[in-house]
């Protein structure tokens, strides 16, 4: 079943109070201009496919839950997909934290919960983007690539579907340097998108799986992986090893340490075991930094990566 511009199919999807729809789907944006997720107050947008189809949905946050609309071939697929989307699968209530800090936010947030879109491609091109670069970079990265090979997303709202990986796939490896984007990146997006099915399949696997599927493509390491299945499975234990600012994050947040390592991360986050992602969710969306000694990266040229 397809929905129109003018009939989108529709569903209320009920969610029991406390629950924010902003934070549980703020991981989905990548970048304030990302043409695929628009934010507006009680509402977001959202432009992905679901297979080869493309499909905007509309969720608004009402009063017992959330009205989700569908445009696009692929509608009822992700009506049916929403409840995940929106974290039912999640149960935040199961959260014990450990350290004061993460209790205090655990009560701030109540209606945080851990998205779960099984949206493959649509982490895994962001996230290999964000590879090696500062993140402005790696997000204008991503919102070029989807203004130059995207396509207008069904529905009402002005977004754009990412391209397929099937189109990624067929592009050489220069059509991606005027987005900003230098061989080493290009190469490995276009060696997952050349395998598009079986990477497609993760979405049905366990999480750690999943991770497994992926970092058997060159490229595509413990980082990368658990960006991805964060996003896609929902996993509230994933913590993003590598990553260079999460560690320091984790050490100022729980330790006053201003600058830390991936162990000590692993160290301080470890009475928190099961709910580790989570944890680091909750620091995200209270913006706690360390402080900053020296200079912010500068954006570099891409020829020398």
């Amino acid at each position: 079943m397809s929905g129109s511009t003018l009939s989108p199919m529709r569903r209320r999807v009920a969610i029991p109070d406390p629950y924010s729809l902003a934070a549980t789907l703020g991981p989905l944006q990548h970048g304030a201009y990302d043409p695929t997720v628009l934010f507006e107050g009680a509402i977001v947008w959202r432009a992905f496919r679901i297979g080869g189809a493309a499909v905007t949905v509309r969720y608004e946050r009402v009063a017992g839950g959330v009205d989700v609309d569908a445009w696009g071939e692929a509608a009822e697929e992700a009506i049916d997909a929403a409840p995940a989307t929106l974290g039912l699968d999640d149960d935040p209530s199961t959260y014990v934290p450990h350290h004061a800090m993460l209790k205090d936010l655990h009560r701030r947030h109540p209606g945080m919960r851990m998205t779960a879109t099984a949206a493959i491609f649509e982490a895994l091109i962001p996230a290999v983007l964000e590879q090696r670069v500062t993140g402005r970079e790696a997000t204008s990265a991503w919102a070029a690539i989807v203004r130059r090979y995207g396509e207008p997303a069904p529905g009402p709202a002005p977004l754009k579907v990412a391209p397929s990986p099937e189109r990624l796939a067929t592009l050489p490896y220069s059509a991606m340097h005027p987005c900003g984007v230098e061989r080493a990146r290009a190469d490995t997006i276009r060696r997952a998108c050349s395998r598009a099915g079986r990477i497609r399949e993760a979405a049905a696997m366990t999480p750690a799986d999943a991770r497994r599927r992926l970092r058997a493509l060159p490229g595509i390491g413990v980082w990368t992986a658990a960006e991805v299945t964060r996003v896609t499975h929902g996993d509230a234990d994933c913590v993003s090893v590598g990553d260079f600012h999460v560690k320091n994050v984790v050490a100022w947040a729980l330790a006053g340490e201003p600058r830390g390592t991936d162990e000590r991360m692993l160290e301080l986050l470890a009475p928190e075991g099961g709910h580790r992602g989570r944890a680091v969710r909750l620091l995200e969306i209270a913006g706690i930094a360390p402080p900053a000694f020296g200079p912010r990266h500068r954006r570099r040229d891409i020829a020398s990566l």
